[in-house]
């Protein structure tokens, strides 16, 4: 039986990063709405202060000033050193492949959560849950209402935390190829949902109503397709 004290330093150290990093991601996106919000004042008037839709497009930042279409360029880098710095982290804290992929998902789902209290916190928004947000940017944009990111969160946090806690007591799950294949199916499907607006909202107009059946369809696939995965007694 593994030490559970050693079980416990991961996990905290886990979520002790998670939490840092998704302040100091907020702090980032402080910066830049205010950066923008003069910006999206100039061709939308009549917005709501912290409404985020309709999204500026890249014609009309570069009618501003080309500067403002290549922070969108450097935007994307960040989004990508965002996960390759969580990957990295779930690398170091991992001893196998298994325990790589539940720390990082674990570290993603804290950071994530984080991310929304960070911003409350800072800039008083969500107004809800159901607030709708630019979630990622590549390969297209994803937006959704709040929730819908934060319960992937909390389903991923679980399924790593599980995963690394029968890694450390040598009782693993079996998760055949089989059943990774379907959990990543989950996965897509629900990343399509998040996807399936993008030509309207990177053309300047609010997003159409979010499309809860394919999001429930892609997280229960996941989770059922987790869940059954049978235990090392």
């Amino acid at each position: 039986m593994a030490s559970r004290g050693g079980w416990w330093r991961l996990v905290v150290g886990l979520l002790i990063f998670g939490v840092a990093f998704g302040y100091v991601e907020a702090a980032v996106v402080a910066y830049l709405r205010a950066m923008y919000a003069p910006l999206r004042a100039h061709f939308y008037p009549m917005a709501s202060p912290g409404e985020l839709f309709p999204l500026l497009t890249v014609d009309q930042l570069r009618a501003i000033g080309p500067e403002h279409a290549t922070r969108v360029e450097t935007e994307l880098g960040r989004e990508f050193a965002t996960l390759a710095m969580l990957a990295g982290v779930a690398l170091v804290a991992a001893r196998s492949a298994r325990e790589w992929i539940a720390a990082f998902a674990v570290c993603f789902g804290v950071w994530d959560i984080a991310f929304y209290l960070s911003l409350k916190l800072l800039l008083n928004w969500p107004a809800s849950l159901f607030t709708w947000d630019i979630l990622f940017l590549l390969p297209v944009p994803w937006v959704g209402p709040v929730i819908a990111p934060i319960l992937v969160s909390i389903s991923i946090i679980g399924a790593g935390l599980v995963i690394l806690w029968h890694e450390h007591n040598h009782q693993p799950l079996h998760i055949a190829a089989w059943r990774w294949a379907v959990i990543i199916l989950g996965g897509a499907i629900v990343v399509a949902a998040f996807m399936w607006d993008f030509r309207n909202t990177v053309m300047g107009r609010s997003p159409n109503p979010f499309n809860w059946l394919v999001f429930f369809l892609g997280e229960v696939t996941g989770l059922l397709a987790f869940a059954s995965a049978p235990r090392n007694r």
